[in-house]
């Protein structure tokens, strides 16, 4: 039964983008992220959605699309090097065999991130491809809520609709991207035109909200706290009152703190002295393991060059006896671990030059979002007001995400892939728009030249 509604909504959106082919670049973001494919128990575990979703929102843009506006950015063609520098990598790969499983949906995440902002050249898309994103991850994080709730939550223990613990559905991943998502929905809430401002909007903007701050304590996941530490920080900026934003935040997490599990309070005590923590351990020794790594192969090791690591470190070892509690230090020997740290999982894989465009991939879109907020910001017109909030919205997302990325491999996340390609799509509507004024200007100048001549001319 449940196959058959995935297939059915699937199907219906296939027919209906046969009269608005952007609802193909929609259903494409919904199947990658939510992956109904994986959730389903028979038919549709067969059938390629994913591809036949890419082949229609490729194809649909192709044909029927105008393309007007549509121009090849900077950050595009940097992730365009980036795939090219990744497919060389992946062929000349520690683990080939390895290397090419990832591959497999590297460069369909790169890809259509390249590809995205060729079809955003309307405000109606942009939001479209917001609300897409918000919604697709709300349908994860909601049941997730719920189960947190209900006491279904801890440590990988919390399962999702699906028990694969990779992609968004990994943990962490989930809990960096949940709150990342945050001011995107308050923009939507607040400045969006599919579901307008109303009471009940932002009642569900508040439920959901509550709903990403509860992923974190759920999964456990301790990048999950320091994204939410990130995003109280990154919010002062755009807070009137910050005295009492920072004093109504403080009493907010006092008073969820007796609400807690005990093992919650355990997990996260780990951030505060990492070196207790083996997990913390193994990651400190993975990141030196990796810079040793990489000065004798500047240009990496491909996907999963991790698995040749090994490494020895020692950790603190609690002995009780009767009363008396000793602690006595052993080395402990690991090997292949991953490298827990976007920034070490570039660098590894992709040497330098990889590191150095993924880095700069991401600074020019702050920067990027940075100047339109500046340029966009007190405009008070309906066609404009959205624009410096969206912008403002997408780089405190990408600023989360980097600090989730600090502590997990996420370098090559799709949902984040598709805000970079959401950022590109809003900087080129806003750069079409400024070159029609100046052109209108420009118009307004001649037009004017040409009267003051024609008046000289008759007074003459």
């Amino acid at each position: 039964m449940l196959d058959l509604a995935f297939l059915a909504f699937i199907g219906t959106v296939l027919l209906l983008g046969l009269k608005r082919p952007f609802l193909w670049v929609l259903l494409y973001v919904y199947i990658d992220i939510l992956a109904p494919q994986r959730i389903g128990y028979t038919l549709i575990t067969t059938l390629p959605v994913s591809l036949i979703a890419f082949a229609a929102a490729f194809g649909g843009w192709l044909v029927f699309d105008r393309k007007e506006g549509a121009r090849f950015s900077l950050r595009q063609g940097l992730m365009l090097a980036l795939l090219a520098w990744c497919w060389w990598t992946t062929a000349h790969a520690d683990f080939p065999v390895e290397a090419a499983t990832k591959w497999d949906w590297v460069w369909k995440a790169l890809l259509f991130a390249i590809f995205l902002p060729f079809t955003l050249t309307t405000r109606a898309r942009i939001e479209a491809l917001a609300l897409m994103l918000v919604l697709a991850i709300a349908t994860i994080v909601i049941g997730t809520g719920m189960k947190t709730l209900l006491g279904g939550g801890g440590y990988e223990n919390l399962k999702f609709f699906v028990n694969d613990n990779s992609g968004v559905y990994e943990s962490s991943t989930l809990a960096t991207v949940a709150i990342g998502l945050v001011p995107m929905i308050w923009w939507l809430a607040r400045h969006g035109t599919v579901f307008r401002r109303h009471w009940l909007v932002t009642g569900f903007a508040a439920a959901l909200t509550f709903a990403c701050l509860l992923v974190p304590v759920g999964t456990e996941a301790r990048t999950g706290l320091l994204c939410i530490a990130a995003l109280g920080v990154l919010l002062l900026r755009y807070t009137r009152r910050r005295v009492l934003f920072v004093a109504g935040a403080g009493l907010l997490g006092l008073a969820a703190l007796p609400f807690l599990p005990h093992s919650y309070y355990e997990r996260m005590a780990t951030l505060a002295d990492p070196g207790e923590d083996e997990s913390a351990s193994t990651r400190v020794a993975v990141w030196e393991w990796t810079l040793d790594y990489v000065a004798e192969k500047p240009f990496g090791g491909g996907f999963d060059a991790y698995r040749s690591n090994r490494f020895s470190y020692v950790m603190p070892v609690e002995e009780v006896v009767g009363n008396t509690t000793t602690i006595r230090y052993q080395e402990v020997v690991d090997e292949g671990r991953a490298f827990h740290s976007s920034i070490f999982e570039l660098l590894g894989e992709q040497g330098w030059p990889g590191l150095f465009m993924w880095l700069a991939l991401h600074a020019l879109g702050l920067w990027q979002m940075e100047r339109i907020y500046r340029r966009w910001k007190g405009k008070t017109g309906e066609e404009e007001r959205w624009i410096a909030p969206f912008a403002a919205a997408l780089q405190m997302s990408t600023l989360i995400y980097l600090v989730g990325a600090l502590f997990q491999g996420i370098g090559y996340q799709p949902v984040m892939l598709m805000l970079v390609g959401l950022q590109i799509g809003l900087a080129s509507y806003c750069a079409r728009i400024d070159s029609a004024r100046d052109l209108n200007a420009r118009s307004l100048q001649r037009r004017a030249a040409l009267m003051d001549k024609i008046g000289g001319a008759v007074a003459a």
